[in-house]
């Protein structure tokens, strides 16, 4: 077992010889796309389902969500930092758990985003059609294109766009922050602070902390996306020192733009005014009285898709890129043009978000549905596999090469397994809660079918080392 730990502790997977992909981001554009991976419309959104679900106390269940999704970054990060080469971060758990659990999680993260591009474009259609008329369909398969050729022109234009769009999605937190904080102490409340709305509408904890749990469910799912960071940071200067940034700013994120924002939004409004499906941003402003609160906040909702989609497209084609590296795909898609950018990847993933845009045009109801459906899960199980991995690397590294450790997991190996157990609670609570069970057992299906590919698939042609790990 010595010998397997120091064979694990000196693979670093690397891209073949003249398919490097190209180090074009700059720090600059790694931060912001960690900050905005998590700022989308599940927060400007989203979240007013769990506030009418769950009342004030779904603070609570974004503070337990948010410290979830905390350790897995830093997990994410102490792997990364060892092994700044791996390309994508589903290769650290190719790493530590093996080629079947790489062949997993790298699949299952590529089907999830593929499905979340074809969302974003709809989302993206939805409020375009109400200014400009044109048919959603259409408009939707517009936004993908125009979001296709940005990925294809280069890394650094996807970092720039990514830049900006997160850089205008944090000025809107930050300035609802600011404008909802001072009505909030009472400055400019006409009657006063408001903070009695945490208690005013039959308590804290409305529907008892049973609902406060369960809203956990829901609210991990909108904190998903920080790890997009680590798979950008491979194409970064400095890649280890990147991802050593990367902790703190999520730190940061969860902290100031969820809690904050949700604390204030409860805190200036009863609860009980949040309209599900509606933006509880909008709602707060327009209680406040700022002019045109639903056209400022339909503007960042897009620009918020916009960024997703994205995210989306650049990550799907990172990971196919890595995936046919590995074997576990086609290798053709390997071939990276004079730029550097995978373009067979980027339009293999483009092309699939275009069946997932028709299937909701054409079945909404059982092509699409099943979809949407089979991805409700799947980071639960992706995050499962990265503690597990961490676990096993982070063991086998500190017997034989300790000082590779320049990040370290919070508490090792206590906040892992804890970590695991909380994510292993949430499926169980997704069992048992009416609502999230077809989305768990969609989601087991089509783990099932990934599960079979890989245990049926042919070995690929990799090192002696990877062999005995898989």
């Amino acid at each position: 077992m010595a010998t397997q730990g120091a064979e694990l502790a000196a693979f670093v997977p690397e891209e073949p010889a003249g398919q490097r992909l190209s180090p074009s981001l700059r720090s600059r554009h790694v931060s912001m796309i960690a900050i905005g991976g998590i700022i989308g419309a599940g927060l400007f959104v989203g979240s007013s389902t769990s506030i009418a679900a769950v009342g004030p106390a779904i603070i609570v269940s974004y503070v337990i969500a948010g410290l979830v999704i905390l350790l897995v970054m830093r997990m994410l990060s102490e792997m990364a930092c060892v092994h700044p080469g791996a390309g994508s971060f589903t290769e650290l758990v190719r790493i530590g758990l093996g080629n079947r659990a790489g062949f997993v999680c790298g699949w299952l993260y590529w089907y999830f985003w593929v499905v979340v591009v074809a969302i974003e474009s709809i989302a993206g259609a939805v409020i375009l059609s109400g200014w400009i008329g044109a048919p959603v369909w259409l408009i939707g398969m517009a936004l993908l294109a125009v979001m296709t050729g940005v990925n294809l022109l280069s890394t650094r234009s996807y970092g720039e766009f990514e830049f900006w769009f997160s850089l205008i999605k944090v000025v809107a937190i930050l300035g609802f922050i600011a404008i909802a904080g001072l009505w909030a102490l009472g400055v400019t409340s006409p009657s006063g602070p408001t903070f009695a709305n945490l208690t005013a509408h039959d308590g804290f904890v409305p529907h008892g902390w049973a609902a406060v749990l369960g809203g956990v469910t829901s609210v991990i799912f909108a904190l998903c996306g920080a790890e997009i960071a680590t798979i950008a940071a491979a194409e970064a200067h400095e890649p280890a020192r990147t991802i050593a940034r990367i902790t703190g700013s999520v730190a940061l994120r969860i902290l100031l733009f969820y809690f904050l924002s949700i604390a204030l939004i409860v805190s200036v409004i009863p609860w009980t005014a949040v309209v599900p499906g509606k933006s509880p941003f909008a709602a707060a402003l327009d209680y406040m009285r700022i002019p045109h609160a639903g056209d400022i906040m339909n503007l960042v909702v897009l620009v918020a898709v916009l960024s997703c989609l994205n995210s989306g497209l650049y990550v799907t084609s990172r990971v196919l890129f890595v995936l046919s590296d590995k074997g576990d795909a086609p290798k053709a898609l390997v071939a990276l043009n004079r730029r550097k950018v995978p373009v067979r990847s980027t339009l293999i993933g483009s092309l699939f978000a275009y069946l997932a845009l028709g299937a909701s045009v054409l079945s909404p109801e059982l092509v699409f549905s099943f979809l949407v459906n089979a991805s409700g899960a799947i980071m639960l199980f992706i995050y499962l596999l990265v503690c597990f991995a961490q676990i096993r690397m982070r063991n086998d590294i500190e017997r034989s090469a300790p000082e590779r450790l320049t990040i370290r997991m919070w508490l090792h190996p206590y906040a892992s397994y804890a970590s695991a157990a909380a994510i292993a609670v949430v499926l169980l609570a997704m069992a048992f809660k009416p609502s999230s069970r077809v989305e768990l057992l969609s989601s087991l299906v089509l783990l099932a079918v990934v599960l079979a590919a890989a245990f049926a698939r042919r070995a690929p042609r990799h090192s002696k080392i990877e062999g005995e790990l898989a």
